[in-house]
């Protein structure tokens, strides 16, 4: 089973026709898959939007009351499918967001990867034409995290668009109890994610797409400075700690992943006010 994750917040004028395309994906690439979406205490279209696609399509949506933060969103969403998964060995949590940015049509290149024995697939961003926000923080990220994190194999440890085999997350549940699996901001969120499930996967595998924001019909919720801030905090909580992409087949060498009172304070916790692009 491939659980399809879209962590939504006021996407009403997107997530309708982003899972039409999902299904129209699948119809064509045979698999057995589910859509999760939860949606993170839209005030727009967003709910109405979504009911016809139950009918129609394989269909989670989970909802929050009040908007908690794309960090809460991952946190809801891994938690959901490892709950729901029968076989966590040979089922895999795919996270995409609901703007467009993500070509639903690049699912299946992150499905065969897995299905070749990659524990984690993870996409890394062409220099493709973005808005002038995303730009901006995609040249200052790395130089944030630079002397705070070691990052071993990995041109790209911000972007979301993922695949994880949801035994690595059922693992990484046990170790963290109830305690949020990530705290960070924005794409800070997507750099500690991978770095608590680097570490229990045997086979990270990278792949190249290119993301469309030419035909996202909203503005960017980047904001340079703001997530620049946010991506240092949580690297200064993370300070020491590694990020390494395994070639395949061998085992990972990292430490295992921590609770997040041992990356940053109780006060960073669950403070994820943007999503991540």
């Amino acid at each position: 089973m491939l659980y399809i994750c879209i962590p939504s917040y006021n996407e009403g004028p997107t997530i309708g026709v982003l899972l039409w395309r999902i299904r129209k994906v699948f119809q064509a690439y045979s698999r057995e898959y589910e859509i999760v979406v939860y949606d993170d205490g839209s005030t727009d279209e967003t709910r109405e939007r979504l009911k016809p696609y139950a009918e129609i399509a394989p269909l989670t949506v989970l909802h929050g009351e009040t908007r908690q933060g794309y960090a809460h969103a991952l946190d809801r969403l891994c938690r959901d499918v490892s709950r729901r998964t029968r076989y966590p060995r040979r089922d895999a949590m795919i996270v995409m967001q609901g703007d467009f940015t993500d070509q639903p049509e690049h699912l299946p290149e992150l499905v065969k990867r897995f299905e070749g024995g990659a524990d984690i697939v993870l996409t890394e961003r062409e220099q493709t034409k973005a808005p002038a926000a995303v730009r901006r923080l995609r040249t200052l990220a790395p130089w944030v995290l630079r002397f705070l994190i070691d990052i071993d194999g990995v041109r790209d440890p911000f972007n979301g668009y993922r695949l994880y085999r949801i035994s690595l997350l059922r693992d990484l549940i046990k170790s963290f109890g109830e305690k949020p699996l990530v705290t960070g901001e924005g794409w800070a969120a997507n750099v500690e994610l991978l770095m608590n499930t680097a570490p229990l996967a045997r086979r990270i595998e990278r792949v190249t797409l290119a993301p469309r924001y030419d035909v996202r019909v909203r503005e960017s919720r980047i904001r340079p400075i703001a997530d620049g801030l946010a991506l240092y905090r949580f690297g200064w909580g993370a300070r020491g700690r590694k990020i390494v992409a395994t070639t395949p087949g061998t085992p990972g060498t990292p430490a295992p992943p921590v609770p997040p009172e041992t990356t940053g304070t109780k006060a960073e916790a669950g403070r994820s006010r943007r999503a991540s692009s």
